[in-house]
Order: structure tokens, then sequence, then C-alpha cells
């Protein structure tokens, strides 16, 4: 199967000095970048009804036109891999994502994904750009994600993430007891030295977070963190920034700071936390097809309850 796509966009005038490939990936997320050079190259996606090449500078003010085959995902393996889903109707489906679980094929992850799960449970996601996909957590981040289940509703997803009316809220743990709310605006983009990490950097993606404090222990804080925006490890990356690191994140943490005079069950548990204690605990966003503004949410998993209980148990025993 073939589905016929198209698209217009103009591109904001903020986005002058970057490469037309670099634009059109960030206005067309819903497909992957080679697939939007291949269409530059072919003259499926031009530049003001003009032809041009992935690499020309863009101004500003241009007007983007897509015309584009998009064949089915056929090089992606349909798995049985359990999905707890939170709402399924014909247009969405609403995932609470475990721990562990890739969400799109990579280099080192080539199958066992959320893609190749939603591709076996729903077989005619295969002719929809990524699965569906229209937005990621990392792997070992748990909690709730929506997929487009036709190409019209993740046309209506992708343009609500991009004018940031897509509401998500997550549940961190960090360490270091954090005082009051606030809100972090730093730009994000690829760490400078190290291309596994992002980092806040001048030349990166803006990025917001807010953020309040839910409850405080001795040595650490249960926050909630509302995205504004959704660069990739966004949470981890601005709470480092701001020296509250999230408990268990290998990649941002730093070195590991036990509380004094803390017990050794939690001693042994905040050594060997296995993730980043993360969890999309909120998510809401406009039917594609009703215009019904829909909130789902979902609780805490085990791992990180059982880490509140022991913070929360130090916390009263030592006061």
């Amino acid at each position: 199967m073939s589905e016929t796509v198209h698209r217009d966009a103009r591109i904001p005038e903020a986005m002058a000095g970057q490469r037309f490939d670099q634009v059109a990936a960030e206005i067309f997320a819903d497909f992957s970048r080679e697939r939007l050079k291949a269409w530059i190259k072919s003259g499926d996606l031009t530049l003001d009804g003009a032809r041009a090449k992935p690499k020309d500078k863009i101004y500003g003010g241009e007007q983007l036109l897509l015309t584009a085959v998009v064949e089915d995902e056929l090089r992606f393996e349909p798995q049985a891999i359990d999905l707890d889903i939170v709402h399924e109707d014909d247009a969405v489906l609403v995932i609470n994502k475990p721990a562990g679980l890739v969400v799109h094929p990579a280099a080192g992850n080539p199958d066992g994904t959320l893609l190749n799960a939603v591709l076996h449970h729903c077989p005619a996601l295969a002719s929809v750009p990524r699965a569906g996909i229209v937005h990621r957590l990392d792997k070992d981040t748990t909690g709730l994600m929506v997929v487009a289940k036709t190409l019209a509703a993740q046309t209506h997803l992708v343009e609500q993430l991009q004018a940031r009316s897509v509401s998500r809220e997550y549940d961190a743990v960090v360490t270091g007891v954090v005082t009051s709310g606030g809100r972090i605006e730093a730009p994000i983009g690829r760490h400078p030295k190290d291309r596994k990490r992002q980092a806040v950097t001048a030349s990166g993606k803006p990025a917001v977070t807010h953020y309040r404090v839910t409850e405080r222990f001795r040595n650490h804080t249960h926050v909630r963190c509302k995205l504004e925006t959704g660069r990739t490890h966004q949470i981890r990356v601005h709470m480092a920034h701001q020296r509250f690191p999230l408990i268990g994140d290998s990649l941002y943490g730093g070195r590991l700071k036990l509380p004094p005079g803390a017990d050794d069950d939690l001693k042994d548990l905040l050594r060997g936390f296995p993730r980043q204690a993360l969890h999309a605990r909120k998510l809401a966003f406009v039917h594609p097809e009703s215009g019904q503004r829909l909130e789902f949410r979902v609780a805490l998993p085990d791992d990180m309850l059982m880490l509140l209980d022991y913070l929360r148990d130090d916390h009263e025993t030592m006061r």
C-alpha cells in the first residue's frame, strides 16, 4: 500500500540562516530526515514552488510545499510485544510505555521497539510515516505516549505539537533540595564533545521547562515538570543544568550523592536505581477527529513509588 501526502507550511523568520533540510526536518517532524532529504532531491518537496538543494540557506518566510507518495514501512517487522493501552479509537492510540522499551528502531536497536509493537497491534500503521509515532520518550522513561492511527490524525497531532498546545507533565525525582518551583529557559543542542549527550548551549534550539515541588526529602525532591517545548532529553538536561540531576541518570547525573546517615537499604537503592527517575504522568491534546480535548493520567510505576517510600521513611527517621 501507499498513500499520497500533501503538506504546506510557511517557514518562520526565526529559522533564517538554517539549511533547507534542517528546517524541513523540524517543520515536518513526523517524517524521517532521510525521507525528507530524498524528497528535496526528487523535487517532491519544494521551496517557494521551486526545486532547491538540501544545503541551501533559508532566509525566512519561504513557502514549503510537499506532494509525495508515502510507501509502507515494510522494512520494519511487526512484533508481538505487549502494550499497556490506556485509550484507543479509530484515530489515536494512547500507550503507557514501560522502562526499557525503545520507541523507534535505530543503530543498536533494530527491532523489539514500540514501533514494531504498534505495527503488530495495528497493521494499517504500515502506511503512516514512523508508524504514527509523533513524539518520543527515552528508552528508560515511563509513561504516556500518543500514536496516530491515520495520516490525517498524525498531521493534526504534529501541528498541535508544533503549536505547543499538547500538554505533557512528568514526575521526576532529583538529587538536591529544590526550594521552590520555577521556569527554565535554556537552549538545548548536541553536546560539543559527546555525541550521545545533549547540553545547554547558545547554538541550541529554544527549550522551556516549568517545574514545581511536590515533596521534599532530606537530600532529594519529587518535582512535577511541564514541557513547553520537546527537545531531546529536555527535562534531564534542564534539571542537571540547575544542579538538580535526576536520580539514576547515567548520562547527566554526575557523581552519586548519598544522604548522610542514610541506612544501607536506601544507599543500595540509590546506588542501584537502574534508570532516570522520570515518568510521563499526564498527556492532553485535541482529538484529531472529534475536536474534543482529551486528558489522560497514569500512576507512577512501582520502582519510583518504592524510591519515594524509601526517601520518605529516611526523611521521617532523621527529623
